[in-house]
């Protein structure tokens, strides 16, 4: 006796599902607004469906889901499927509907995707029939089963560091060293783990490996087609099921070697853009319901997210889309964490506006208990003004990524005027950003601090120019941070012709840079390549270019070896001190100088002096010395005998005096020390050193 689901589908889970009970599979697409949809199947013919599957709104349909169910005797040699979908015109700003019924639309829930040889993007960007040319899902995206087994998420507090990269960049270069064939890929970066290891890397953040379209353009992958697929072209296979598998072997492995793997996700716009873009799967299938809408015809996308479209997060069934990709990258792919894109977005209504108290993502999340001990950082602000960092963010146990940090220490290490209170409330931990009062709980390490990030000046691009040089390869990205608090340290840009004292103050601004970083309250978070100086030649928004300007250049490793040393002893001796970031602020624990016995709040003031008790964490005592003033200074030692104290971290000196282990510190004999001019000292006394 056959079942209404047997005869007709399940509304639920929705994408393709394959059950072994009934050899049969169940598809389930929603489209709230759909009139007539068509299931297409393909073999290897993909300009002409093998079989076509009209479904019966009276029969496959439950609520808005449309559904049926598929024996294997049917689907035969089929591999590929997607849909055509159609339905009422254009009905006023809440129904904007896009709908075209000979577009072959892709399935939002489809866990991988195939791009046919004569794929265009253009054909979908044109009203009519784009058979054979759009992208398809695969029906049996895993065939096989993966041992996970042996696998352990390692979970880091105190001791988290976080490191940015781009799957693609970090090997694609012939000097990365990698094997040839695996260069740019998941097994590429697995190669590397060494090399992260040595570096102290805890937490790596992988920049978006959802499945994006190859025609975009777009190299760092920020313009999503599909939220569940692993972007095919960092895979060294074209079959989906080893796509998956190596995906699944790279985070297995950085598993194994106590690294978390956590990705930067796009949930606010898709690479469907705006109504001039392309038609591939949300637009046609239901275009009010997943994307905002202004009400003007001629320019119909809300566009909060800064590329054409923003996706209507405020949609219960979007925000179910969105929490089931999570899961599936959590249960499936056992990633460890998330850092959404352009958060503040998920707080926006049907209308567009900021609105923390409606209903969000950020409710729906603490309903999935495959989610609850997941890590979520948030850029905490949107492209058109939305801006909640702190507090204001509705994610209350959240990280967020702070740009007030990243600003303050840019600037005060540059030279300007009127910083040194900043500077002490990003070295607290911001607390005015985080407060941890009687009501509000929150925490330092919410704060994930950072200098440098895919989004702007890499580090030593920083420090080399103060104009952005963004022609490269026909293309000028004008658009970029509004401020970078850059400065050029005398010469602008890089070159044979660069003084050798320009270069020393650029290193040495570098490594200042990163132990403010490394010292600070609050989570730490390292761009790739600025551990050994890599550069983009000035250009600050190079997120179409996937060539030597974006792709690490692992011979700056050896030229820079020092500014890697430094950086591999920094973190060395962060993780070693848990008073830095002890999971709350150092309150009593903390006393704060200048060169004398009161910290200098004045304009004109350039120095700043910190000591921290280590007892209560059983570690060594901090003095710590910041001169950013282009003079040397001389500083009095507040606390302890000068015998008490051991040089570790001198940045004025040259490599490799600058820095070593806490353990092989040199002992102070003077409680008056001389700190040279754009240069922080480090020193420690007593405690356990690692």
């Amino acid at each position: 006796m056959h079942g209404w689901t047997s005869l007709h589908g399940a509304p639920a889970p929705l994408g393709v599902t394959w059950l072994p009970e009934e050899l049969a599979y169940n598809f389930a697409l929603y489209s709230k607004h759909a009139e007539r949809v068509i299931l297409l199947l393909y073999g290897h013919d993909v300009s002409q469906p093998a079989l076509e599957v009209p479904l019966d709104p009276r029969q496959n349909r439950t609520g808005r889901v449309w559904h049926c169910r598929v024996g294997r005797e049917r689907v035969g040699a089929a591999r590929y499927y997607a849909y055509r979908v159609a339905g009422p015109p254009p009905q006023g700003r809440y129904e904007w509907h896009h709908f075209d019924p000979e577009k072959i639309l892709l399935d939002p829930y489809a866990h991988a995707v195939f791009f046919p040889r004569s794929f265009s993007r253009a054909a979908a960007s044109t009203a009519g029939p784009n058979d054979g040319q759009a992208p398809l899902g695969v029906i049996r995206a895993v065939e096989r089963t993966f041992d996970w087994s042996s696998d352990k998420r390692p979970r880091h507090e105190s001791d988290a560091i976080i490191y940015e990269v781009h799957v693609r960049g970090f090997t694609a270069s012939p000097t990365s060293g990698v094997s040839p064939e695996r260069r740019g890929t998941y097994a590429g970066l697995v190669e590397k783990i060494p090399y992260l290891q040595e570096l102290g890397v805890t937490v790596v953040e992988l920049m978006p490996v959802f499945q994006f379209d190859p025609e975009e353009g777009n190299y760092w992958g920020y313009d999503p087609l599909n939220f569940f697929a692993p972007h095919h072209a960092y895979a060294t296979s074209a079959s989906s099921c080893l796509q998956h598998c190596e995906f699944k072997d790279m985070v297995k492995a950085l598993h194994a070697a106590g690294i978390e793997v956590v990705l930067d996700v796009v949930f606010n716009h898709t690479g469907e853009g705006n109504h001039l873009g392309p038609t591939y799967s949300f637009k046609g299938i239901d275009n009010s319901s997943y994307y905002l809408a202004t009400g003007d015809p001629r320019d119909p996308y809300a566009n909060f997210s800064g590329c054409g479209n923003t996706l209507h997060c405020s949609n219960r069934y979007v925000r179910k889309m969105i929490v089931d990709s999570l899961r599936h990258w959590v249960t499936e792919m056992r990633i460890d964490g998330f850092r959404f894109d352009l958060a503040s977005i998920f707080v926006r209504d049907s209308s567009g506006e900021i609105n923390p108290g409606a209903p969000s993502i950020l409710d729906d999340l603490g309903a999935h208990p495959e989610l609850a001990d997941v890590r979520l950082i948030a850029e905490p602000w949107d492209a058109g003004g939305g801006y909640l960092l702190g507090q204001r963010f509705p994610g209350l146990t959240w990280g967020q990524w702070n740009d007030r940090f990243r600003d303050d220490v840019r600037r005060f290490v540059r030279g300007d005027e009127g910083m040194v209170g900043a500077l002490m409330q990003r070295l607290y931990g911001s607390d005015d950003l985080f407060p941890n009062t009687t009501l509000e709980g929150c925490h330092p390490y919410q704060s994930i601090n950072y200098v440098t990030s895919h989004d702007g000046y890499t580090l030593y691009d920083l420090l080399s120019f103060t104009q952005k040089h963004n022609w490269a390869n026909g293309h000028d990205n004008r658009d970029g941070p509004a401020v970078s608090y850059s400065s050029n340290c005398g010469h602008e840009g890089d070159g044979h012709e660069l003084p050798a004292d320009v270069l020393a103050l650029r290193k040495r601004q570098a490594k200042n840079l990163a132990c403010l970083l490394l010292l600070a309250n609050g989570t730490p978070m390292l761009r790739a390549g600025d551990e050994f100086l890599q550069t983009q030649g000035g250009n600050d928004n190079p997120y179409n270019q996937d060539g030597p300007t974006t792709w690490l250049d692992w011979s700056r490793l050896e030229l820079h070896g020092d500014v890697f040393r430094f950086f591999k002893l920094m973190i060395a001796l962060r993780k070693s001190l848990p008073s830095l970031c002890p999971g709350r602020f150092w309150r009593e624990h903390v006393r704060w100088f200048s060169v004398g016995s009161a910290p200098d709040l004045s304009q004109a003031s350039h120095s700043v002096a910190f000591f921290l008790d280590g007892g209560p964490w059983s570690c060594p005592d901090l003095y710590v010395m910041v001169n950013a003033y282009w003079r040397p200074l001389t500083f009095e030692v507040q606390v302890g005998a000068p015998g008490d104290w051991r040089l570790v971290v001198d940045t004025s000196r040259e490599a490799p005096l600058e820095i070593c282990a806490l353990n092989e510190g040199t002992p102070v004999s003077d409680r008056r020390l001389t700190v040279g001019d754009r240069a922080v000292v480090v020193l420690a006394r007593g405690g356990s050193a690692g």
